[in-house]
């Protein structure tokens, strides 16, 4: 990759949007002032684009010593031309847009600064922020991106008034600095990605969801506990980006689901059919995300919906269990990472299916894996199914 320079005062203040695909092709639109030729590099002014209700500019540096031949044409001739990132073109991998112009991403045109320094932001890797960096989880995505040759780490984002904020997310983990500071701000750290991986909380995610879809990044959901109305969020932002969503990332559990969901096609309803999970004392949603996936699964086969055959919080006189139902039973207690049995229960046998996750691990490599693989794929929801070719 050539050198890239500051270009000084020649570009105004701009707000920047990560908008690049996995195959690198981008927009080249206008730059601020004349066109101006530096050695073998040209800055120039293009054509305004229109993107939905946002007047869009980008800035082009293009590579003019393959390009000679061609001469200079007017911008107006190559309306919303796309160009792949190789030997000819070098482009910058962010959208700049003018300050007012961009609606829905609340403050991101606040005169945001550029810093175009010499191989900052000039990677071909996707670059992924992780929320909720302090968490168990947050801290075992970071360490699966950091371990990762096929991505970066670009933002880790935490909560207003958290310790961690503000601070280099190495030392807030003890070690040395990486270069990347912990912030409370998702406007400005979305405009940074290409993905973003987020296991938090319903209400967290269906605000990130929107602005992800703005900023055109893939977002992996491993939050658990959403609601029909929360899924109906979601379901919107995935008009306008990648949504990759599912209550367990890992292979394994994948595999359980659809196996789980061919037995309960094969079995009439003389099998009953029982969840049973069991997490560490720490978790707060019950059944798990993994569990309703199960039952989902289990629903589908059956070919009915799982909230009309549902059962589940017994306690008490509950009477007997309904025909056709598919059950849910919760533990709680230590540290258990994930433990799931799918129970097919009949008069004189029993199935049963068991996934157990020793190391939390393997859900983050599950979720990179995701982020990954939604770099080149269009605005829609996804689930690991479609991730793992369990679909085809």
């Amino acid at each position: 990759m050539a050198n890239f320079h500051p270009l000084g005062n020649e570009v105004a203040q701009f707000a920047l949007i990560a908008s690049q695909s996995r195959n690198r092709q981008i927009r080249i639109l206008a730059a601020q002032g004349q066109h101006e030729t530096r050695g073998d590099r040209q800055i120039g002014r293009h054509a305004h684009l229109t993107d939905g209700d946002r007047h869009a500019l980008q800035i082009g540096v293009v590579d003019l010593a393959p390009l000679q031949q061609l001469g200079h044409r007017a911008a107006d001739q190559f309306p919303n031309a796309q160009l792949s990132l190789g030997g000819a073109v070098l482009a910058l991998k962010f959208v700049l847009c003018h300050e007012g112009h961009v609606r829905g991403i609340r403050g991101l045109a606040k005169r945001q600064h550029v810093d175009v320094t010499e191989g900052h932001g000039m990677t071909d890797k996707p670059g992924i922020v992780i929320t909720g960096g302090s968490g168990r989880m947050g801290q075992m995505l970071i360490a699966a991106v950091r371990a990762s040759d096929a991505c970066e780490l670009v933002g880790v984002l935490e909560r207003e008034g958290h310790d961690w904020v503000g601070q280099d997310i190495g030392i807030a983990l003890g070690g040395a600095e990486l270069g990347v500071v912990v912030s409370d701000d998702p406007v400005t750290t979305f405009a940074k990605a290409q993905a973003v991986i987020d296991f938090t909380s319903p209400e967290a995610t269906v605000g990130f969801a929107e602005l992800t879809a703005q900023a055109r990044a893939v977002h992996v959901i491993g939050t658990t506990g959403l609601t029909e109305d929360d899924i109906a969020h979601l379901t919107a932002a995935a008009r306008h980006a990648v949504i990759v969503r599912a209550g367990n990332m890992s292979l394994g559990v994948n595999l359980l689901a659809k196996l789980t969901q061919k037995v309960a096609a094969a079995l009439d309803e003389d099998f009953d059919i029982e969840i049973i999970e069991a997490h560490h004392h720490h978790k707060v949603d019950a059944p798990s995300g993994t569990a309703l996936m199960l039952g989902e699964a289990a629903a589908a086969g059956r070919g009915v919906t799982l909230k009309d055959v549902s059962d589940s919080g017994r306690d008490g006189i509950t009477g007997a269990r309904m025909r056709g139902d598919i059950g849910f039973s919760a533990i709680r207690g230590g540290d258990i990472v994930g433990e799931h049995d799918v129970l097919f229960a009949a008069a004189g046998e029993r199935i049963k299916l068991t996934h157990i996750a020793t190391d939390r691990a393997i859900f983050a490599r599950g979720a990179l894996k995701a982020a990954l693989w939604g770099q080149d794929k269009k605005p829609g929801e996804y689930d690991m199914f479609d991730v793992l070719g369990l679909n085809d």
